[in-house]
């Protein structure tokens, strides 16, 4: 329902993207990340767009997602001097069912993407609600037992982030809590069996899309929201452990600074640098894009 809404308020809205289109506003980054590119990435394949789900590898030489359609992409990420430049299309393929089918209609509504610290990828499911182990070679899709509460999310607001621990456990939460003073249950699945180990706290209009764990431990949550003059985006990090979880606004966004990011990864490159790998789903409308947009994280004292 959720995502309906969305793409009947971007239609009716068409008159003033095109107009912040021209007028873009300025950046309301805070100086804890640096934008180190933007770009869009093209390909006439019909099939090609509605990413919601990101990992890249831990050199930032190959990007793995999903799409909202049921599709598992890699493309090569080509770098001049460590800054990304482009994308080139590698492989892509359906996802399937345990029998080896290709997923159908609602049921191949994917929305995140993680990996473990063995290399084991997992993906989350809108509308069916559940995560399952994903064989990249084959597509093949194997649930994991799910929480009780998976049953209650809304239909089109359910598991949009995943994340991977680096003590291996998985976590996500709903993209809707309830209400605007009700925090995000944050669920954690432990190889067994999922539970509820915290909240995150709501704060204004913004609704998680997709999450990563550094190596250290930090979760980075991807937010969104959409406006009349377009999408907006936000980027909260968190320290499980710490009291208060150690909140940090990283990034807030202005309506169409970015299109509909949905997607986060995090990792570290070669000059010990943390980035943030984020992609956006089209919706496969001809007004958005897919965009790619990677940050760096500066360190502490550092400016822009």
């Amino acid at each position: 329902m959720q995502r309906r809404l969305e793409r009947k308020l971007i239609r009716a809205c068409l008159p003033f993207f095109l107009l912040i289109a021209c007028v873009a506003p300025a950046a309301q980054t805070t100086p804890v990340v640096q934008v180190d590119s933007v770009l869009t990435w093209h390909d006439p394949a019909p099939w090609f767009g509605g990413f919601s789900g990101v990992e890249v590898n831990a050199d930032g030489t190959r990007l793995t997602a999903v799409s909202d359609r049921g599709r598992i992409v890699q493309a090569r990420m080509v770098r001049e001097e460590g800054r990304l430049v482009a994308l080139e299309l590698e492989e892509n393929a359906p996802l399937n069912g345990a029998d080896g089918k290709a997923l159908r209609g609602k049921m191949r509504d994917a929305e995140a993407l993680a990996r473990d610290h063995t290399g084991q990828l997992y993906v989350s499911f809108e509308h069916s609600h559940h995560v399952a182990r994903l064989d990249l070679e084959s597509g093949v899709t194997t649930p994991l037992p799910k929480h009780k509460d998976f049953a209650g999310f809304e239909p089109n607001s359910g598991m949009e982030t995943l994340a991977a621990h680096p003590d291996g456990r998985l976590f996500t939460m709903p993209e809707s809590s309830g209400a605007e003073d009700r925090p995000f249950p944050l669920y954690a699945f432990n190889g067994k069996a999922w539970s509820i180990v915290g909240e995150i706290p709501r704060r204004g209009p913004f609704l998680p899309v997709d999450a990563d764990f550094a190596d250290d431990g930090t979760l980075y949550l991807l937010e969104r929201t959409v406006t009349p003059l377009g999408f907006r985006s936000r980027i909260r990090s968190f320290d499980l452990t710490a009291p208060h979880l150690g909140e940090v606004t990283l990034l807030t966004s202005g309506p169409s600074q970015y299109d509909n990011l949905e997607a986060l990864s995090t990792w570290q490159d070669a000059q010990g640098q943390t980035r943030l790998t984020l992609l956006s789903d089209d919706n496969f409308f001809i007004m958005q894009r897919n965009e790619v947009v990677e940050l760096i994280l500066a360190k502490p004292g550092s400016e822009d």
